[in-house]
């Protein structure tokens, strides 16, 4: 009875943790993937200058994702795009179901002329502060738009659930444009900061100018980002590039991947994929690291280069690493501990038994009959305790996934497999002392008390 409850124990730690183990690399990409995107695209011009003044060399402009990842945030306007009509082309790629979401940007600069705290009354409009002057960022984006692809599926796309970590006061814009009092319309959002000085609020009006041509929007939200962001304009792609005068230009690319993290092959590829042999290019290729799906992006975008933002692919990493040494740790203590306890219960019963061993001896029994019932009785009591410590197991899984991540841990057949592969090592491994003392019984000395 012990040994039941010490192997189901041992084998509901065990499934726990190797169903955490085998699961946790999906539930920490989900995880991480609130945080924005972590590929971004860029014309490959532009990648080209990133990289010829990034003091790091190659692997800083890996790393310049992470500050590009945020529209609005440098000085000069873009010289190189990409067509805007081909970022849907990015759910064509192999490993199109694991891009959870993507959106072009067109980051750009315009002055500031009339603004109105509420769009309904001409009387709250004033010229902004340096009216003429005061050049703002402003990025043309997809809020939630939602695209035909060629596959005959549709697909909603935007920068509305890359956002998650936005504080937004009123409502996330509309990517659609209407027309009101003759004038186009164009909905937008206010980073917090930016809204302070220009005096607007939810409801009210900006009107942008830029090298002649005007655009008017309206502002439903206003949002704290916590970063450059704040002192921005976002507004629909198409309001931005006719301000602009790009029409289907867009001059970056936000892409949210459930990736794998990366191994040894994968930081070879992504220095230089011609390196990598055919086997490896196979495996490579058909392996959602975030190098390889970079690449199959730059194979559909023309003219395009794309690159991980190397800080969430190294944290990613060095989570999951971390994580799963601390299970895999625990899964070994519990499995040394299982070991010897079985041993010294089972000991403890052959001594307690020795008379009934003795005498089976006695009557003719050899050594390997009785090593044979101990064992078989041992297994049947493990087996019993094993199913009732998976399926313990099982559910604590679930909640710590549900604690932990916010969802069900996926039980991997493979799991239980090693459960019992395990379990079957333990207990021969914990048998050997009480095999040795079988060998050892003598049935006279037994039977005659000595």
């Amino acid at each position: 009875m012990l040994i039941a409850v010490r192997v189901g124990l041992w084998t509901c730690v065990c499934t726990a943790m190797l169903g955490v183990v085998f699961d946790v690399g999906d539930k920490l990409n989900a995880e991480l993937s609130t945080y924005g995107s972590n590929i971004v695209v860029q014309p490959k011009s532009d990648a080209v200058i990133s990289d010829l003044y990034s003091s790091g060399g190659a692997d800083s402009g890996d790393d310049s994702g992470n500050a590009a990842a945020t529209g609005g945030s440098t000085d000069t306007d873009p010289t190189a795009f990409m067509k805007e009509s081909d970022v849907q082309k990015i759910k064509t790629i192999f490993w199109a179901y694991n891009i959870t979401d993507f959106a072009p940007q067109l980051n750009m600069h315009a002055t500031v002329g009339e603004v109105c705290r509420d769009d309904s009354q001409k009387a709250s409009c004033s010229s902004s502060p340096g009216s003429g002057s005061s050049s703002v960022a402003i990025v043309g984006t997809w809020f939630a738009k939602t695209l035909s692809l060629d596959t005959g599926e549709s697909t909603v796309a935007g920068i509305r659930n890359m956002r998650s970590w936005w504080k937004v006061t009123g409502n996330w814009a509309s990517d659609k444009i209407t027309k009101r009092s003759g004038m186009e319309n164009s909905e937008a959002m206010i980073g917090s900061t930016l809204a302070q000085q220009l005096n607007v609020q939810v409801g009210g009006s900006i009107t942008l100018h830029k090298s002649g041509r005007e655009q008017h929007v309206r502002i439903v939200g206003i949002f704290q980002s916590g970063d450059s962001d704040d002192n921005a304009i976002y507004m629909t792609s198409e309001a931005a590039e006719r301000l602009n005068d790009t029409p289907n230009s867009v001059d970056r690319i936000e892409v949210k991947a459930l990736t794998t993290p990366e191994n040894d092959l994968a930081r070879k590829a992504a220095r230089n994929p011609a390196a990598l042999s055919q086997e490896e290019w196979e495996t490579w290729y058909c392996t959602a690291y975030p190098s390889s799906i970079a690449y199959q992006i730059e194979e559909v975008i023309p003219g395009s280069v794309a690159k991980q933002v190397r800080q969430v692919a190294a944290l990613q990493g060095d989570v999951l690493k971390k994580t799963q040494a601390v299970m895999i740790l625990m899964t070994v203590l519990s499995l040394i501990s299982a070991a010897i306890a079985v041993a010294n219960l089972m000991a403890a019963s052959i001594g307690e038994r020795s008379s009934e061993f003795a005498l089976l001896k006695a009557i003719g029994a050899s050594d390997g009959a009785v090593i044979r019932l101990i064992l078989l009785e041992t297994g049947v009591v493990s087996l019993v305790g094993a199913l009732v410590g998976t399926a313990l197991g099982s559910g604590a899984a679930q909640v710590i996934g549900h604690v932990v991540f916010g969802s069900g841990i996926s039980m991997s057949p493979m799991v239980f497999v090693l459960v019992f592969v395990l379990l079957a090592v333990t207990i021969l491994l914990a048998s050997l002392s009480a095999i040795r003392s079988i060998l050892g019984l003598r049935p006279a000395e037994v039977l005659h008390g000595r």
